[in-house]
């Protein structure tokens, strides 16, 4: 039934501000934009990170962090919770050992979107599979 992310959205007051800095952290312009609307593509798999004016939230929506996080997989937790400070991020969980290589850790955007990320050897086994 669930056959892998689609799209990860995170909302955001001021969109041209949180494009900018997702420009300057994954390296990468967004493929994809209108009116209200950001997406990247990021990763081995290409997954999409969408960027939308929070104007169009679901009424009732979260203004705080809080609820699922998403995590992505990094080759090195502490490297990318640095870069992540740099930048002007916060630190929301540390870098956490969840036992068997697998750590994780997140922290909130200047938005206040979580961005979750791990080093989990699962992924890598997966994707070492592929070929």
């Amino acid at each position: 039934m669930l056959r892998g992310l689609a799209t990860v959205s995170f909302w955001a007051a001021d969109l041209a501000a949180a494009k900018d800095w997702y420009t300057e952290l994954l390296g990468v312009e967004p493929y994809f934009e209108r009116p209200g609307y950001a997406e990247f593509r990021i990763g081995d798999s290409q997954d999409e990170l969408g960027l939308i004016d929070s104007r169009y939230a679901p009424a009732g929506s979260a203004t705080e962090p809080g609820g699922a996080v998403v995590y992505w997989q990094v080759d090195d937790v502490s490297a990318t919770l640095a870069r992540l400070l740099s930048l002007g991020a916060k630190e929301y969980e540390p870098p956490t050992d969840r036992g068997a290589g697998f750590v994780t850790a997140s922290v909130t955007d200047p938005f206040g979107n979580i961005l979750g990320f791990m080093y989990n050897p699962h992924y890598l086994d997966v994707l070492g599979a592929r070929g």
